[in-house]
């Protein structure tokens, strides 16, 4: 005997099965603060030491800075470019003050104000970008928004709004894989929506205990056709650094 199914029965059913991927989908989600504190957690760092490459391509060119750094929670900050062609350019943050030391000119510069948001030796990056090491969760209200794939990983997609009228990137979209974590992608936008710059993970590595950062592809959508590759290496986290690292002393020397 054929069994009839009619229209309202089956809208019951589909309706049941809705629900039920629904209360799956809740049951297995993370919330949105859940997310970001394991965003956090990866790539918040007491202290940092490293050796670093940043290659810079942009108008068919290309331009390769290496660099030491140390730095200190989000207020102390020390960068040494030893390329040739930079070589003895020194950066200091202190608090909310960036200094720049030019061995051409043997004088030391305040970075303040607008000239914060300027390119960093002509990187992708601003000067804001490479001194912010605040939590994520501490400057903006997450949403989850949804699931997606990213390169091939299955992530959760967060959408950011900032708590404060001052934060240059008043919106952020976040790509968080699902398995281990990783932050594979984020978009920075304008509080007009334009989206500003995008940053993408090449490679992470196990530091400490933790999935850190050590790769990645950031690009200014402001500067048509170009991109800055940031490789990380010999990175140490959360060790001791001398108060002397971070002095004017150190900068002019």
């Amino acid at each position: 005997m054929k069994m009839k199914v009619t229209a309202s029965a089956a809208g019951v059913w589909l309706a049941t099965a809705l629900l039920s991927l629904g209360q799956v989908y809740a049951q297995t989600a993370p919330s949105a603060e859940e997310l970001l504190r394991r965003v956090d957690e990866n790539e918040i760092f007491a202290t940092i030491q490293y050796e670093g490459d940043m290659i810079i391509e942009y108008q068919n060119r290309r331009y390769v800075k290496t660099m030491r750094a140390w730095a200190r929670g989000n207020t102390d900050s020390f960068i040494e470019f030893v390329n040739p062609e930079d070589y003895g350019t020194k950066y200091l943050k202190k608090g909310a003050r960036l200094y720049v030391y030019s061995p051409d000119t043997e004088e030391v510069m305040l970075i303040s104000g607008h000239m914060l948001k300027e390119s960093m030796m002509g990187s992708d990056l601003s000067y804001e970008d490479t001194i912010e090491n605040e939590k994520l969760s501490a400057r903006y209200t997450p949403v989850l928004s949804g699931s997606g794939v990213f390169n091939g990983r299955d992530a959760w997609i967060l959408d950011l709004t900032a708590k404060k009228k001052t934060e240059s990137y008043p919106k952020q979209k976040l790509w968080i894989d699902k398995e281990n974590s990783d932050l594979l992608h984020y978009e920075m936008y304008a509080l007009s929506g334009a989206k500003l710059k995008e940053f993408t993970l090449i490679r992470a590595q196990i530091i400490e205990g933790r999935r850190f950062p050590v790769e990645y592809e950031m690009r200014d959508l402001l500067r048509k056709g170009g991109k800055t590759t940031f490789i990380m290496k010999n990175a140490v986290l959360d060790r001791p650094i001398p108060d002397s690292v971070f002095s004017q002393r150190n900068l002019e020397r």
